[in-house]
């Protein structure tokens, strides 16, 4: 092996004696730097002497030549002359070297303390023929590599037009990948399983129907991307600190196993508009002997910013019930009237409208919403299709669509602010743009200043259909700078956001912590239609969350539709236990108990579980895990001290066995196990369940079988004396 590795090094820089190498703090991943012939850019990561990237190059290629000059030319065409070019030409003109050690606190998180620790290695490269320069930047930590392009300020890259990215990942074989198909403006696809030299021909069945979606090649995926070598390596690429540019794919050269970056266009087809000084995100790259590692990886986070707000004090984790599955199932409806084909905001009066009945933000309904939450200990209520204008709300292209502002006739909002106030109940905002994003930009001050007035702290915001303006794609340069103000523009008002259809997110919650939750992923919504395959909350926490939690709302209780819509045939692939481990397993400052009121009312044993469960972590254990057959997580609770457990498994279920020995040496726990009955499977017998309590110690073992589709959950208290 070492044999290989030293050949790699010849062939990437031509002397070895050149090579550039830095070492992870605690020695076990090693990266090499070096100009190949050409004076191209190129990096090796292996770790522990074996091949995790293969000598790769790096670089852009440019629409034009970046001076001011270019800019007279006819930006249509790309000149044929050196100057489009920053990926080879370069002589190494500096190099700098530092090592970092720090440990930072999370406003919220997983654990109440994060080590940041690096050694450093920024490459300043030059560019003769142009007398340009670029830096790039690798950060290598114990668990993953991470490294971004740097412009610094010069005479002769001053504006310029990104035609693409020229990043590679080079991969040391034909390994196994979970993936979703590359698109410019969807991740709500199931993970496919996989290896990379048969994405190609499993892209047609993987590419499946959705409201707005671009895919753009055969063999283009989504990052976060969880690979495993055959010899047992895991490795995870990813992107952290997305912003001013647009979000990265990867492209696969499926001969040579070779993933490129390809960035999502604008309107015009151009991939990024930069003015130097200015730096690309992160390029990310975990790895670790054992898939635990890369749950437990910081290293996204680490790679953003310190938290850019000063008074975090109003940023607190929320658990919710909604006015949401009764829409999603089909039993009510966001709009209000059927009497007009269409309406016109200012124009159209709802007042001389007959409702049709089926409207589920109404006064009543919602006070039913604040009720429940209330007597059962959850903070806030989300009510959507409160707001005018859901009758032709989508596809019809259409600018002025909502104003974020304006109640149906049967919503009362100064009524409910006032009885949610009394109940002790927060209510969360919903903003659905349509996409319209210069209609929402347009209202977004207004609609922020009568959150304040009426008690809303938090907004679920949405982006469903294609982009206003036209042609703009939800994940290019233009749409990433919307998320960012809105994001910005909330923290002003001291407002949460949680967005739905927006970019995935890359680790920002660290330095904007009121982004306490993303959807960006194919969320339970789905097992109200097409479903999801059992495995696929078996993948997430590989992939999606890797940049942050998600708002996938989980905890149905009632898995066949029809009960809840008779016209709607259903089914969840999940089983009731599965339901409730999700709150560990898929850890979130905002977790919904997506369910309607009355089939909790129906298991009050097992609903038990997701009244107690925290959403704010000191501590978490990652005790088993296989991307896509089963995870095991145990989070000890910030203020109290006590333990929780998740465990969800896929297809094949799970015999789970774990010990207890993160508990208290000398204490004695009491365990209560909400698990799936030995007759459970989410096809046929999803709601069975088992609830027993014991007690352990940190020298107890624990066995569970858990069913296809399957999990279980604990909650462990220290016994009283």
């Amino acid at each position: 092996m070492m044999k290989r590795i030293f050949l790699f090094y010849a062939l990437l820089t031509g002397s070895v004696a050149a090579a550039q190498t830095l070492t992870s703090p605690d020695g076990n991943l090693t990266m090499t730097f070096g100009l190949s012939d050409g004076g191209v850019p190129q990096y090796v990561l292996t770790c522990k002497g074996h091949e995790v990237i293969r000598p790769s190059r790096l670089g852009f290629e440019l629409k034009g030549g970046g001076t001011k000059a270019d800019f007279s030319m006819d930006v249509t065409q790309v000149p044929a002359n050196p100057g489009t070019s920053l990926y080879n030409g370069f002589e190494v003109a500096d190099t700098e070297r530092s090592s970092f050690d720090e440990t930072w606190r999370p406003v919220w998180g997983e654990e109440s303390e994060i080590r940041n620790r690096y050694n450093e290695l920024a490459v300043t490269l030059r560019q003769p023929s142009t007398d340009r320069a670029m830096i790039v930047r690798f950060r290598l930590y114990d668990d993953g590599l991470g490294f971004r392009y740097e412009f610094p300020r010069q005479r002769n890259l001053i504006y310029f037009v990104i035609r693409e990215e020229r990043t590679q990942f080079a991969m040391p074989g034909d390994m196994t990948a979970w993936w979703i198909p590359g698109d410019y403006d969807t991740q709500e696809y199931d993970y496919t399983r996989s290896r990379l030299s048969e994405i190609r021909s499993r892209m047609k069945d993987a590419i499946t129907g959705n409201l707005s979606q671009t895919s753009f090649s055969p063999t283009g995926v989504q990052t976060a991307l969880q690979l495993k070598t055959d010899d047992g390596l895991y490795i995870n690429l990813h992107e952290a600190a997305l912003v001013d540019y647009p979000c990265m794919h990867l492209n696969l050269d499926d001969k040579n196993f070779v993933f490129e970056s390809w960035l999502t266009p604008d309107s015009q087809g151009d991939k990024g508009y930069m003015q130097a000084p200015c730096t690309t995100p992160w390029r990310t790259v975990i790895v670790s002997d054992d898939a635990r590692g890369i749950l437990a990886s910081r290293l996204t986070l680490n790679l953003n910013e310190p938290c850019k707000i000063a008074d975090t004090s109003w940023i607190k984790p929320c658990k919710y019930v909604g006015v949401w599955w009764e829409m999603i199932t089909g039993k009510s409806a966001w709009s209000y009237t059927d009497d007009v084909p269409s309406v016109q905001l200012g124009v159209t009066d709802y007042t001389k409208l007959r409702p049709h009945g089926r409207h589920g933000a109404t006064t009543a309904n919602v006070r039913r919403y604040i009720d429940f939450a209330a007597d059962n200990g959850l903070d806030a209520v989300l009510v959507e299709g409160w707001n005018t204008g859901w009758e032709d709300w989508f596809g019809n292209s259409k600018d002025y669509v909502f104003d974020f502002v304006t109640p149906y006739p049967d919503f009362d909002v100064e009524g409910l602010r006032d009885y949610a106030r009394e109940r002790g109940v927060k209510l969360i905002m919903h903003h659905e743009t349509s996409a319209s994003v210069r209609n929402y930009e347009r209202h977004i001050d207004r609609a922020y200043r009568f959150m304040q007035e009426n008690g809303y702290d938090a907004v679920k915001s949405g982006y469903v259909g294609n982009i206003i303006p036209r042609g703009e794609n939800h994940y290019s340069q233009w749409m990433v700078n919307h998320y960012q103000y809105a994001l910005e523009k909330a923290a002003d008002y001291r407002i949460m956001v949680n967005a739905h259809e927006a970019v995935r997110p890359t680790g920002l919650c660290r330095t904007w912590p009121n982004l306490i939750g993303n959807e960006s992923a194919r969320g339970t919504e789905y097992q109200a239609g097409n479903g999801s395959k059992s495995s696929h909350v078996c993948v997430l926490p590989f992939t999606r969350l890797i940049g942050g939690p998600m708002d996938y709302t989980p905890g149905i209780f009632e898995m066949d539709i029809s009960k809840v819509n008779p016209g709607n045939r259903a089914h969840g692939n999940f089983t009731l236990a599965n339901q409730l481990a999700l709150y560990v397993t898929m850890a979130s400052p905002l977790q919904m108990a997506a369910d309607l009121p009355e089939n909790y009312e129906r298991f009050p044993d097992a609903f038990r579980f997701i009244r107690d469960v925290p959403l704010d972590w000191s501590e978490s254990r990652y005790l088993e895990a296989e991307p896509g057959e089963y995870i095991t997580v145990a989070r000890r609770a910030k203020h109290t001290g006590e333990w929780f457990i998740g465990s969800t498994a896929g297809e094949e279920g799970h015999l789970s066995k774990i010990a207890f020995d993160f508990l208290e040496p000398g204490k004695k726990y009491v365990a209560t196990i909400y698990a799936d009955a030995p007759d459970a499977h989410y096809r046929t017998n999803p709601q069975a369940y088992t609830i027993q309590q014991t007690v352990v110690t940190s020298r107890s073992k624990f066995t569970q079988r858990v069913a296809p589709g399957g999990g279980y959950a604990v909650s462990i208290r220290e016994a009283s004396r």
